[in-house]
Formats: C-alpha cells, structure tokens, sequence
C-alpha cells in the first residue's frame, strides 16, 4: 500500500481550481469538472458530488469544509516572492515567520477555509 495524496473537498470547484492554479502557481494535469488533478499529485473534488459517491448523499448545511484541523503543505524556493504574490489575495494566518526548527513559511486560508502553509525548502 502506498499514499498517494489527500483531495480536499471543496465548495465552487471552478473557484478552488482557479485559486490553486492562479494564487499557488499548480500546473493543472486534468480537470474533470468536479475533480481536478494538479502536476504535484494534489487535487480537489467538489463537496456535493465527493459526499454523493462516498456517502451516497449530500451533506445537509453550507458550513464550511476547512475545520481548522488539517493543513495542507507546499514549498516555494523563494519564500518572499510566494508571501507578496500570494498574501494580498487571502486571508492570512500570519506572515513569513521562522519557526522552532529553523524554516520560514507563512499561512493562510484556501476559499474554502483549509489552512495552507507555504515554506522554503528544508536543507537536508
């Protein structure tokens, strides 16, 4: 068995593929119509189609699918440029901050309330 990547659900599928591709830069790979596949092996589904096929049913309520209990990594070597492009466009976290174990990164929140956090590459 192996991992292969989480899909977040999503709200306006055409809203959160523009995001990705537009505010992040993802190359998109397919775009199905409620589910998009980027380069990097992420994708996203729409909610009320992912909730039908898993569930068999969609979900009552419009509450938002970002709970605050997942976060969703990326990496950009130019960390500044990432923050100025990206943090004008969002509602952020925080700005570039350098954390315990030495990398800086900055955190925000996706449409649909999915915490993001962009940080340089580690050194290895």
């Amino acid at each position: 068995m192996r991992f292969v990547n989480p899909i977040p659900f999503v709200r306006d599928i055409g809203r959160s593929r523009d995001f990705y591709r537009d505010r992040l830069g993802l190359k998109i790979l397919e775009d199905f119509g409620t589910f998009v596949l980027f380069e990097t092996g992420f994708a996203i589904h729409d909610g009320r189609a992912l909730e039908q096929t898993v569930w068999g049913k969609e979900a009552s309520g419009e509450e938002p699918y970002g709970r605050r209990n997942l976060l969703l990594y990326f990496e950009h070597e130019d960390i500044d440029a990432a923050f100025a492009a990206i943090a004008p466009h969002v509602e952020l976290i925080h700005p570039v901050e350098r954390q315990a174990w030495g990398q800086r990164v900055f955190r925000f929140y996706d449409p649909d309330g999915h915490a993001i956090e962009i940080g340089e590459p580690q050194v290895k």
